[in-house]
């Protein structure tokens, strides 16, 4: 079974090649690339956000296999909906899902569920796919929507992520895709957000949910972000660097009501 695009032609170009036209404007090249553990990307349009994951992207060694967290922005489906899909879609060509990591996921966390209404008309891992395909195209992907909102359950997802990985044997990019502050001031955003991402950067994935919830942060991929920080702990990384920060601001030059993007590299 393939999964079908939902926003190619609204989130990024919908033909092959106006998006590898879009991709390379977003990457950019000669830049040197390093093996990560975890990433923090954003999803929004690629107008507004493809710079800032293309920036992030670009320095990072691509592994044949990816784990996908994204939010679920619709709540439909499972909390934690690991896509039943054989191949996922886009204009660039069918991505396969990697099925022996997948079972290791589920194996690690029963209550990891094979779901398909959860991503059906999700954007927030479907975006994240060209980017992935353009840098490394015999990319394998696992993509998992999660939808619930305690910090426990990114403890366990985390965990269990980790071991799976441990267990596959072979390098695997955990990205956590997630927006930042959304309709805010830019300035506004920007404080908010440097809360946020000083607990990312400190490798604090329970700061991070705590910060986000006492503080109204509307970091729509908190819980992914926190759960791929619980992983990359497990794994070993041990440094961090805030690679771009960003508002729809710069592109539109309304800076009353922006959407924050921020991209993240884990090592």
């Amino acid at each position: 079974m393939i999964r079908y695009p939902a926003v190619a032609g609204q989130f990024y170009p919908g033909s092959e090649q106006a998006l590898r036209r879009e991709l390379e404007r977003c990457i950019p090249s000669g830049v040197a690339q390093r093996p990560a553990i975890g990433v923090i990307s954003p999803h929004a349009g690629y107008v507004y956000s493809g710079s800032a994951a293309g920036q992030l992207l670009a320095g990072v060694e691509i592994p044949a296999t990816v784990v996908i967290l994204g939010p679920n922005h619709r709540g439909r489906g499972a909390l934690a909906a690991l896509s039943p899909a054989t191949g996922w879609q886009t204009p660039l060509g069918v991505v396969p899902l990697e099925q022996r990591l997948a079972q290791l996921i589920r194996r690690q966390v029963p209550a990891v569920e094979l779901d398909s209404e959860a991503h059906g008309q999700e954007h927030s891992l479907e975006v994240q796919v060209p980017f992935l395909q353009y840098l490394r195209p015999d990319v394998a992907i696992v993509p998992l929507c999660l939808a619930f909102g305690d910090y426990e359950g990114c403890e366990l997802l985390g965990r269990g992520v980790a071991a799976a990985i441990r267990e596959y044997g072979e390098p695997v990019l955990i990205l956590a895709s997630s927006d930042m502050t959304h309709y805010e001031s830019a300035e506004a955003a920007r404080k908010k957000d440097s809360l946020a991402l000083e607990r990312a950067l400190a490798l604090d994935p329970r700061g991070l949910v705590q910060v986000c919830r006492s503080n109204r942060i509307t970091m729509c991929g908190v819980i992914p972000a926190a759960v791929m920080l619980v992983a990359a702990k497990e794994l070993g990384a041990t440094t961090t660097e805030l690679v771009t920060y960003t508002t729809s601001g710069e592109v539109t030059g309304d800076m009353q009501q922006v959407v924050a993007y921020a991209s993240v590299a884990v090592r």
